[in-house]
């Protein structure tokens, strides 16, 4: 890979890395609110909406510059909403003004990768990624756990930082600083050459102009499948941090601070499926590693039976391994049909807005469930059937496509 690649992935890191480490600190700032414990999984809704809001706009905001300068300025309102918290801001708008910065960053640290790399190192760039995205949820995750625990906090505080009054705002102020180091690493981003399309002044087009690109999506054989997949998975992804935080607390006993370490060895076993799939999965056999999602629904489900840490970690690992395993290739393979179709900005942002939309709907149906009172071993259980149920359909629907056109022959089948 060029010197640049690990530049995009150095940004990536950084940035996710404190995406992650402000989710923990956002849920403790709810708590000590006293805020009801459905709010907790409103702040993956509230950062996910400008996802869904935003999709006509972001794909053809990425496409319009080069995409080191749509990270510098989406980074920028990341700091932005940082210090809103750092200010006194509600945690719901202070994380959904991230949010904000995260939908605009995401189709230009996605679609770079289709224009700087060929397409035969996609799956192994997305290895890459998705292994170092892992990696931000794990110590990010691990990092927040840290700065929330009153002895650390309490240190942080007695620095005697610029306008820090608090152990929560100096937990803040230190997660800024990780966005101020990723912003660093996007000016270095090389430019990768390719024209830009100048963006449209009327938000009339920009919305019909992402209809067209979503149908053309979902029209097409592979892509639709790809896309469901990375669909259902990111939606299940984003509800099974909160479910397991609830889980430690209810079947291990944990504290907010041992319950974000556990979502950490979640992360720990994606990143080694991540690494095993950019290594043996071409992408050709993208589509093989669908019936892993089956499986991983069921395993899920072996979650109301786990009361000890140490077998709750193998789960989480084996739990993490599945996921990464099948999501890296659908991920390679839904970005390269989508470069094709449409371009990399526009496809990533169709992408976005599936992705996004599935978390706003399972994170809201969780809080929901919460809402009725039902136990978290119950949710586990409906978690799990439905992961499992959706991913065969995904499979049954793959099968019938293939019966009519052997789309799968036409990809690439070179080894990394």
């Amino acid at each position: 890979m060029p010197l640049g690649f690990y530049i995009i992935m150095a940004a990536q890191f950084f940035s996710a890395l404190a995406d992650n480490a402000l989710l923990i600190v956002a849920i403790a700032l709810l708590r000590d609110m006293h805020a009801p414990a459905e709010y907790e999984p409103l702040l993956k809704l509230f950062f996910t909406v400008s996802y869904v809001a935003l999709a006509a706009f972001v794909g053809a905001f990425a496409d319009s510059m080069p995409k080191w300068r749509v990270m510098l300025i989406s980074n920028t309102i990341k700091i932005g909403g940082c210090l809103m918290l750092f200010f006194g801001a509600h945690p719901l708008f202070a994380y959904a003004v991230i949010g904000l910065g995260a939908a605009a960053y995401s189709p230009a640290k996605y679609g770079i990768l289709t224009e700087y790399l060929p397409h035969r190192l996609l799956v192994v760039a997305n290895g890459w990624i998705e292994g170092l995205t892992v990696g931000a949820i794990i110590l990010g995750t691990v990092m927040g756990g840290i700065l929330i625990r009153g002895d650390v906090a309490g240190w942080l505080a007695q620095l005697d930082l610029p306008g820090v009054t608090n152990p929560f705002e100096a937990s803040v102020l230190a997660i800024g600083l990780l966005y101020v180091v990723a912003a660093c690493f996007n000016v270095y981003i090389p430019d990768t050459g390719v024209d830009h399309k100048p963006l449209k002044s009327n938000p009339l087009y920009l919305i019909h102009d992402f209809n067209h690109c979503l149908k053309l999506l979902w029209r097409d054989r592979l892509g639709q499948i790809s896309l469901a997949v990375t669909t259902l998975f990111w939606g299940a992804g984003a509800t099974l941090q909160f479910i397991v935080i609830k889980w430690a607390e209810h079947n291990l006993d944990f504290d907010l601070s041992k319950a974000s370490m556990l979502q950490g060895v979640v992360a720990i076993g994606i990143a080694a499926g991540s690494m095993m799939a950019a290594r043996m999965i071409t992408l050709r056999r993208a589509v093989n590693v669908i019936p892993l999602g089956v499986a991983m629904g069921l395993v899920v489900m072996l979650m109301i039976f786990v009361t000890g840490p140490s077998v709750a970690m193998l789960l989480m690992v084996i739990v993490g391994a599945l996921a990464g395993f099948f999501v890296v290739p659908m991920n390679a393979l839904l970005q390269h049909r989508g470069h094709i179709l449409m371009g990399a900005g526009h496809s990533i942002a169709v992408q976005n807005f599936n992705e996004n939309l599935s978390i706003l709907v399972m994170t809201g149906t969780y809080a929901v469930l919460l809402m009725w009172g039902l136990s978290i071993n119950t949710v586990i259980v409906l978690f799990g059937f439905f992961v499992a149920g959706s991913m065969l359909l995904v499979k049954r629907r793959h099968e019938a496509n293939q019966r009519e056109f052997d789309s799968v022959a036409l990809l690439e089948d070179r080894c990394h």
